[in-house]
């Protein structure tokens, strides 16, 4: 039963104590089908929004969210092509990695099935932009043939999106990887020439004092002579 509604102007707001985690499969199978078929839904919880019309940093939410969730409306990028649009007003978002598949572990639903695709938002005029930390999971409807399991047709005017950033690390000069940042660029980290002055006071200092229990070991790496970004396992794609 559709009872519960904790969308308020575009944003969802939970009661105290509780996280909507759905997975992939719970999002596909509860939300996304249900939307699109006009089901009752379990619980209203996520807002209808168009994505694309929207920078990322832009959409409704907390954007301490490590998630978020959207029902988006598809919208041709042509007037006679099925191709979305994926183009916003500083960016675009550009599909990465290869769709992955999610059906349903409780029944064949009928020959549907889920698709979830990857995209990254690039700052800028497309093909020329900077990538940055924001991922869009897209999940959409499609129907399969039985016989060749090859998709058929989409589904429904709804695509489901869950909006995140991609964590980064930053090795240290031991090797050690430090706390993960969500920033689209590494901030804070001194500048290389302020690191060297300091650590050469602190030598100096240290030098001074016995040097049986006193040793100070300044090791330089180039791991802070630039941002470091954590390996993604993307092929980027069109």
């Amino acid at each position: 039963m559709d009872k519960m509604n904790f969308v308020k102007n575009g944003i969802s707001r939970l009661p105290p104590g509780f996280r909507f985690q759905p997975t992939d499969e719970e999002l596909v199978f509860q939300y996304l089908k249900c939307k699109v078929f006009s089901y009752p839904l379990p619980a209203s919880i996520i807002p209808e929004i168009n994505v694309c019309k929207y920078d990322p940093w832009d959409l409704p939410g907390n954007c301490d969210q490590q998630e978020r969730y959207f029902y988006s409306a598809k919208e041709a990028k042509y007037r006679n092509g099925n191709r979305m649009n994926r183009t916003t007003n500083s960016g675009y978002w550009k599909a990465t990695g290869t769709d992955k598949r999610i059906s349903s572990s409780t029944s064949t639903c009928d020959g549907i099935v889920g698709i979830r695709k990857t995209l990254v938002f690039y700052e800028g005029k497309s093909p020329n932009g900077s990538r940055t930390d924001w991922v869009l999971h897209e999940y959409r409807l499609v129907t399969i043939d039985t016989t060749t399991h090859n998709y058929v047709n989409d589904i429904g005017d709804w695509v489901l999106c869950r909006l995140m950033m991609k964590k980064r690390s930053i090795i240290e000069s031991d090797g050690s990887t430090s706390h993960m940042h969500k920033r689209n660029n590494v901030r804070g980290l001194p500048r290389l020439f302020d690191f060297m002055m300091v650590s050469k006071a602190h030598s100096s200092s240290a030098s001074s004092c016995s040097s049986s229990s006193n040793n100070v070991e300044v090791s330089s790496s180039n791991a802070l002579d630039h941002d470091h970004e954590e390996t993604s396992g993307y092929a980027d794609d069109f």
